[in-house]
């Protein structure tokens, strides 16, 4: 079967030109998540950056929220907005980074930059509806991307390696630890 023929195939059996109000609200929130994510790379006050990368974060987590994947979304919001940005927000204050316009984050190379990501877009979208082309999500049976069965194959097959994992960023932390207070030492000495 040819992969026009499969294409067909799946839009008849599943409405692809009516969409549902799930995809219709997919869509708008892809809509509004790119839009923030542009802006997040646009802006040139470092704060405002990091706020629009929380909406651009918070709206990959409704998108996962969208496909039935309960789980990742909640590790999305925790892990990366509720962490990562609050980490990086710390930083801007606690550091001397400027608060308003920076010209430091400023470049001559904006039309390069622009165009490695609209090529790295269109190879990335090309990949994406290659590969997933005529897959479809029962809703009916258990997702991947949900609690239940994430949860069991996390700790069922993958168990040993997330707690090797655990083990090494613990050693990581202590060994950074003890480096910046041998290094903090030796300056207080002189």
């Amino acid at each position: 079967m040819s992969s026009a023929t499969q294409l067909a195939a799946a839009a008849a059996g599943h409405g692809f030109l009516s969409p549902t109000g799930v995809e219709i609200a997919f869509l708008l929130v892809a809509v509004a998540t790119f839009g923030a994510a542009v802006i997040t790379v646009t802006t040139r006050q470092l704060v405002h950056a990091a706020l629009w990368l929380v909406v651009a974060l918070g709206g990959l987590a409704v998108e996962y929220l969208l496909l039935t994947a309960e789980f990742i979304a909640w590790v999305q919001v925790l892990i990366y907005v509720g962490s990562v940005v609050v980490l990086l927000l710390f930083g801007l204050m606690l550091t001397k980074a400027p608060i308003g316009r920076s010209p430091d984050a400023d470049s001559g190379n904006r039309p390069a930059a622009l165009a490695v990501a609209v090529a790295a877009a269109a190879v990335l979208v090309w990949v994406v509806v290659d590969a997933f082309r005529t897959t479809w999500i029962e809703l009916d049976k258990g997702v991947q991307g949900s609690t239940a069965v994430s949860g069991e194959s996390l700790f069922r097959h993958w168990v040993l390696p997330f707690e090797a994992l655990s083990v090494l960023l613990l050693a990581a932390l202590v060994g950074a630890i003890v480096l910046s207070r041998k290094s903090g030492q030796g300056k207080e000495e002189r």
